[in-house]
């Protein structure tokens, strides 16, 4: 007969495994032990013994994995109990691995400078023509003048954006914040967002949330690092834009706007002569 393995067998496996008794065991004290997914069996059949110890040829296996049979080997030999409860074998297997988890690791950072050449491409001088200015005047450099420097740099699929947390969405705005891994090792991490006006438009906002979190990460590095200098921002101001006045082509409203001196402006905005 099979009889559940509950906490009460607990003292009772105990006495049994330690103490030392003179006579067999009768066939009420021969326990059949059942884990709540696998079964261990104890025969019933077991002559007299001299000593305190349960012969291993008295442990027949049912439907039992290795795992519960080496624990059970185990209380045999070392003569100890109670037996392991169930939830010492339901325990997911895990593979080993030595990849890192971006989401927590801080792995590499700042343990060596990049190579020389590669540190030139991430600090050369930005083109002029490359920087944009948006109509309220503040100057900055496309996403995807960003991922061209790190790719010169580091090679396609030599860098990458490791989310570092769910994304948070209210009415108008979602962000998240994301790593950035370069050659295996943690460069820096800064929280990306995007505004959005419906939610229908929320795929494209988190594409727009991870591109911030990019261009901001990319400071640590000293990409386009001059669009952080007031100097230079005053600078290019000067020489390379304009503010003009304009008018929305809806509302009829005017207001001033900045544009490139080689550019014009967009819908809905149309520039007013300057006469």
């Amino acid at each position: 007969m099979l009889r559940r393995f509950t906490l009460q067998n607990v003292s009772r496996v105990s006495r049994l495994s330690k103490v030392k008794r003179e006579a067999p065991l009768t066939c009420h004290e021969q326990r059949s032990f059942v884990s709540t997914t696998r079964t261990v069996r104890i025969s019933p059949k077991t002559s007299a013994k001299k000593d305190d110890s349960i012969k291993k040829e008295d442990i027949q296996a049912a439907k039992v994995d290795s795992a519960t049979m080496a624990a059970a080997k185990e209380l045999v030999d070392n003569n100890v109990g109670p037996f392991p409860a169930s939830d010492s074998f339901d325990q997911p297997f895990q593979e080993a691995s030595s990849a890192q988890d971006w989401s927590r690791s801080f792995h590499g950072l700042s343990t060596q400078p990049f190579p020389r050449e590669i540190a030139d491409v991430l600090q050369e001088p930005i083109a002029p023509e490359d920087v944009e200015i948006t109509p309220d005047g503040l100057l900055y450099l496309p996403e995807i003048k960003y991922r061209r420097i790190l790719n010169r740099a580091f090679g396609p699929g030599g860098w990458g954006l490791a989310p570092r947390g769910d994304h948070s969405i209210n009415k108008k705005n979602i962000s998240r914040e994301y790593a950035l891994v370069c050659h295996g090792r943690f460069v820096s991490q800064a929280r990306g967002e995007q505004d959005f006006f419906d939610i229908t438009g929320l795929p494209t906002a988190s594409e727009g949330c991870k591109s911030n979190a990019l261009m901001r990460c990319c400071k640590d590095l000293g990409i386009a690092s001059e669009l952080w200098d007031p100097t230079f921002i005053r600078k290019f101001k000067k020489k390379h834009c304009v503010d003009v006045w304009a008018e929305h082509v809806v509302q009829k409203r005017k207001k001033k706007l900045w544009r490139r001196k080689d550019s014009t402006l967009e819908y809905p905005y149309k520039e007013l002569s300057q006469d």
